[in-house]
């Protein structure tokens, strides 16, 4: 295409926009088909349900202040608890790592001009506030008051409430499916010309891992869902074990899915720390190959260890061990992963920038939320942790400390990309400290109180407190150190939001990254590449030039040093 014109003639290459550019506001920015537009629907959906379902957090928080309850009774406890949960999980966590993160990033980083079926992606997003609205309507019946699980026979007696919260969650999992799909079929069919499958950026690894989990986990727990609606609605009986149903049933199908939605929102993350690391240690990623294939063997064998689970459900003694065995089995492709990223960062030039931090934050909080999970694995510890704190301070590890700092890791990574414009890194650092310590001192306090054998789903907890005089204080500090999370939140937003206007020009590449997103201007254009790059090279040694050819901007061979990385210098391995 010649040098001047606007935009490429669309329909003539694989990798065109199937549309036009949008005119009018409500094209452009409401019923999008741009990915980019698209993802940040996603973002300030998903920012909007995290500051709900985090305001309940907050009140469960409040309300342990106290062993006999402090603010609500144990009905509305209930109910807190199981809306937090559940909105966390599916309206916040996976739309922001899957649907924000995964529809900016990713079509860029493969050298395409949008996804492969963007109507289906406009589609998937516009599901989603349905689905969030479907929830919190539930408080209007009553309120769902099993958990985020619904387990029955407990949830049976939900009734308009349950069948609400089932709409809402079988929602949820027609937007994934249908984001799995275009996903899978974007990155397998649309990736820019020599960008072979040992080509791809990790992220793209992760994200096509995600992709597979979201398009075959996503069933069973829609079958389950489904189940579950009839019973609320026409009375019959799946898993009334009065009536000839089976409970047990129920947590089969919903851990089939829920273990591998566990890495359906870690995967992404794991592909963003693979990708910041390399570019702040000034070194190339180690063990390129073995981090890629982990994220694959991730995702199968996630499908084969959801009865861990349910160890005190009453399965078989020779289940029990089989899937013991197979849990452990599936934190090797994740150490692989963990050991390659501190193989990165061994004798690096490390820059200890916002997004940096929130990396080494993840590796921090996600290792010990995974040695912890280890415990949880084994039949016998499982028994006595199963129903205490421990667990939720497991889960928070994998998940808060975890998926969630991943994405709070991209935030600053790839915001110039996505705006035009730094953030302040004196903000961004202040905000990683405020979550790290309140994170930390939230819910590692959880572990011993769970080990002595704290219940957790209960709203007061006088009789433990009775044998355990210290569970007091250490769920009075927990509640107060959990507030610093919501204000390294607020500072974070605050910071994105000074920024647009405030922060420093980006340019094309401010941090010397090697990927293709960090080859197109900042922002990028509406149509992403106005030739498609021809790819010859992975895309993370630094002491080479750049694996591309056919680039928009003719930028030099090596990326542009950062404005922000130590004493501005080249960034060239060993420079």
């Amino acid at each position: 295409m010649e040098a001047g014109t606007t935009a490429p003639h669309v329909g003539h290459d694989p990798h065109d926009h199937i549309h036009p550019p949008p005119e009018g506001f409500i094209r452009k920015y409401v019923f999008s088909l741009d990915h980019k537009v698209i993802a940040f629907q996603y973002f300030i959906t998903g920012l909007l349900f995290m500051l709900i379902a985090g305001s309940f957090a907050e009140l469960i928080r409040l309300q342990l202040w106290e062993p006999n309850g402090a603010i609500m009774s144990h009905n509305a406890y209930d109910t807190m608890f199981t809306i937090h949960g559940t909105a966390m999980v599916w309206l916040v966590v996976i739309p922001l790592v899957t649907g924000a993160l995964g529809n900016f990033v990713m079509p860029l980083q493969i050298g395409a001009r949008d996804v492969a079926f963007p109507w289906l992606n406009m589609l998937s997003f516009w599901i989603l506030p349905v689905a969030g609205l479907t929830l919190f309507s539930t408080f209007l019946a009553g309120g769902a008051h099993a958990g985020w699980t619904e387990y029955p026979p407990i949830s049976l007696a939900d009734g308009t409430a349950g069948a609400l919260w089932c709409a809402a969650i079988f929602l949820v999992g027609i937007s994934s499916t249908i984001t799995g799909l275009n996903f899978m079929v974007t990155i397998i069919k649309m990736r820019a010309p020599g960008m072979t499958w040992t080509r791809m950026p990790l992220f793209i690894w992760a994200s096509f891992a995600t992709a597979f989990m979201n398009m075959f986990a996503t069933v069973a727990l829609s079958s389950a869902l489904f189940a579950l609606f009839l019973e609320h609605v026409f009375n019959v009986p799946f898993f009334d074990a009065n009536r000839g149903g089976s409970a047990v049933l129920y947590e089969h199908m919903f851990w089939f899915y829920s273990h591998p939605a566990v890495y359906i929102f870690i995967l992404p993350a794991f592909g963003v720390i693979s990708e910041i690391l390399p570019v702040f240690a000034r070194k190339p990623i180690f063990g390129y190959k073995m981090i890629a294939f982990s994220s694959l063997a991730i995702a199968i064998l996630s499908f084969a260890v959801w009865a861990h689970h349910m160890f005190p459900s009453g399965i078989s003694p020779w289940l029990q061990l089989t899937f013991m065995i197979i849990t452990y089995a599936i934190g090797v492709p994740t150490g692989i992963k963990v050991f390659s990223w501190i193989a990165t960062l061994w004798a690096g030039r490390i820059h200890f920038t916002t997004a940096m931090l929130y990396a080494m934050g993840f590796l921090i909080t996600f290792t010990f939320g995974g040695i912890t999970g280890i415990f949880l694995a084994s039949v016998p510890a499982d028994f006595h942790e199963h129903g205490t704190y421990f667990v939720v301070a497991h889960f928070h590890y994998v998940v808060a400390g975890g998926a969630l700092m991943g994405f709070l890791a991209a935030i600053p990574y790839w915001y110039p990309k996505a705006t035009g414009r730094l953030m302040s890194e004196r903000m961004g650092r202040w905000s990683f400290w405020l979550f790290f310590i309140g994170f930390n001192a939230t819910f590692f306090p959880m572990h011993w109180l769970g080990l002595e054998g704290m219940p957790r789903r209960y709203a007061s907890y006088v009789a433990f407190a009775t044998g355990n005089p210290d569970a007091v204080f250490w769920n009075q500090f927990e509640t107060v150190f959990s507030f610093l999370m919501v204000v390294s939140i607020g500072l974070l937003a605050w910071n994105m939001i000074w920024s647009i206007r405030h922060g420093k020009p980006a340019g094309i590449n401010p941090w010397g990254a090697r990927t293709l997103e960090w080859t197109i201007s900042s922002p990028p254009p509406y149509y992403n590449f106005r030739k498609i790059p021809i790819v010859y090279d992975r895309p993370y040694d630094f002491d080479k030039p750049l694996p591309y050819r056919n680039l928009d901007n003719d930028i030099d061979a090596y990326p542009e040093p950062s404005p922000v990385l130590l004493r501005q210098e080249p960034v060239r391995a060993g420079a």
